[in-house]
């Protein structure tokens, strides 16, 4: 039996069982990854002899007949800008690159509550910035599918690992798509969730007001059981909503229960901007819905075009607060032979950041500068509540928005990278939903013509994340991942 094709949730349901235990499931995951991840480069560190310790405890607590949480023995891995309190915290960068935090974010604590084995740590875009993690300071990520091509970013490692079958399950963060493009790119599903949904609390911000924790999996029902974890009230988070507005819900419940009467928007000039074989699968998944009973209504984002702009000026600009806090003065990387008290700051940043960071801070602290707020930041947040305003009309008549997840499939290593521009561009149908709060996932849809997968995006109104596992599942259900794909795809 390779175990590492199966699901988590087969895992989960093999484990409480007794057919498998833990211990063997975690070794095995264990031998895959050192087999593979030289090549994939999507683990960062291995918490080999913790996971194994854990692994055991597990077994002996379900052999007792004791009872054990939603994800008893199963390995989870999580990007690395979450804290834990063991192994080290880099959010891949130079600066970071032996920090070891105090703190587990609550995400972990949340996930050694329900007695996850958690596995490692994963690549990321430094400080969560890119769209290919090409921008990775500690080390490169390949896509499981051709690793000629990138695995998509932000979560670049989270995406390639679950895909890969390095872990059962994980968790990325998503500022601007860095959950959903991933998952695209590498035939994974990716959720992110309402903004306030899941505590942000130990995650390292990268933009404070778009920052969401979520997870990425190999099937909704995956996705799901991961959602019904990590969401909830946490008073160690300022943005985190209260169980009045956000009531913890089951999202495993009634996924499989077909949705009827459903009324699905999109945005005809969405889909013309995409590349052909991107909209050959979205027209085929809109068809597909049609064939069930589902009114598709055409409908207009007017102010869509001004998202990527108001994106990195809102983005940026936090970033260039979030991340003053690197000075080399309290933790993190400092430079070995500063001249004079001013240069342990800017010598120490110069060299702790790489070349997409420093881009970002200078554009973030200009659009914060004095006679230029009101002209970009202030006019950006303008834009964003106009943006907000698309979701709520749209949301008003209709159930759902589907898009693609991204305008092409996986592209080579170095194709974008020497324009900011067009790697930016990568997030055009993803950087929405983040500006307006609202949840979106990415599912697998079809294949372009270099064999690369393709994903496509539904978004729904705040607090809907149950309807939207629905109806991605309707179409999942019927579009099995893993029987389209090609014998000759990995390798």
């Amino acid at each position: 039996m390779d175990l590492t094709k199966k699901t988590l949730t087969e895992i989960r349901d093999k484990i409480a069982a007794q057919e498998l235990t833990s211990l063997e499931v975690t070794k095995a995951l264990l031998a895959e990854i050192e087999a593979k991840n030289d090549k994939l480069g999507a683990y960062l560190e291995l918490f080999a002899e913790h996971c194994l310790a854990k692994a055991e405890k597990i077994d002996k607590r379900i052999k007792a007949g004791e009872k054990c949480g939603a994800l008893a023995g199963v390995p989870i891995a999580i990007k690395d800008n979450m804290t834990t309190v063991w192994g080290k915290t880099t959010c891949s960068s130079k600066i970071l690159e032996n920090f070891e935090a105090p703190y587990n974010a609550t995400v972990v604590e949340k996930l050694l509550a329900e007695d996850a084995v958690i596995i490692g740590k994963l690549n990321l875009d430094e400080f969560a910035m890119g769209s290919s993690t090409e921008n990775a300071g500690l080390g490169k990520t390949a896509n499981p599918w051709d690793s000629s091509r990138v695995p998509g970013g932000s979560s670049g490692g989270s995406a390639a690992a679950v895909s890969a079958g390095l872990c059962y399950g994980a968790l990325g963060s998503d500022t601007g798509g860095s959950i959903r493009q991933p998952a695209s790119f590498c035939g994974v599903v990716g959720l992110k969730p309402t903004y306030g949904r899941v505590s942000r609390y130990g995650l390292v911000a990268f933009g404070s007001s778009l920052d969401q924790i979520g997870p990425l999996a190999r099937n909704t029902q995956d996705a799901a059981l991961l959602m019904n974890v990590i969401t909830g009230h946490d008073p160690k988070d300022s943005t985190s909503l209260s169980e009045e507005l956000a009531p913890k819900t089951d999202f495993t419940k009634d996924i499989d229960k077909p949705l009827e009467g459903l009324k699905i928007a999109v945005v005809p000039e969405f889909i013309e901007k995409a590349g052909e074989a991107v909209k050959e699968a979205i027209g085929k998944a809109v068809e597909f819905y049609r064939s069930k009973g589902a009114e598709i209504r055409e409908v207009k984002m007017p102010h869509s075009d001004y998202a990527v702009a108001t994106y990195y000026i809102v983005a940026t600009a936090e970033a260039s607060a979030n991340l003053a806090r690197f000075d080399g003065v309290r933790y993190g990387y400092r430079s070995e032979k500063p001249e004079n008290y001013m240069d342990v700051y800017t010598k120490s940043r110069d060299e702790g950041f790489g070349a997409e960071v420093k881009r970002r801070i200078m554009l973030g602290t200009y659009a914060l500068s004095s006679g230029y707020y009101d002209a970009y930041y202030l006019k950006a947040l303008k834009v964003r509540n106009l943006i907000r305003q698309d979701f709520k009309y749209i949301f008003k008549d209709c159930d759902c928005l589907l898009t693609p997840t991204s305008p092409s499939g996986a592209f080579k290593f170095g194709e974008k990278s020497d324009d900011p521009i067009q790697m930016y561009l990568e997030d055009i149908y993803t950087i929405s939903a983040n500006l307006a709060g609202v949840p979106g996932v990415s599912i697998p849809c079809g294949f372009d013509e270099n064999n690369m997968p393709l994903g496509m995006q539904i978004i729904t109104d705040t607090f809907q994340e149950a309807k939207m596992l629905r109806i991605a599942r309707m179409f999942e259900k019927e579009h099995s991942y893993e029987n389209q794909i090609p014998e000759d795809s990995r390798e």
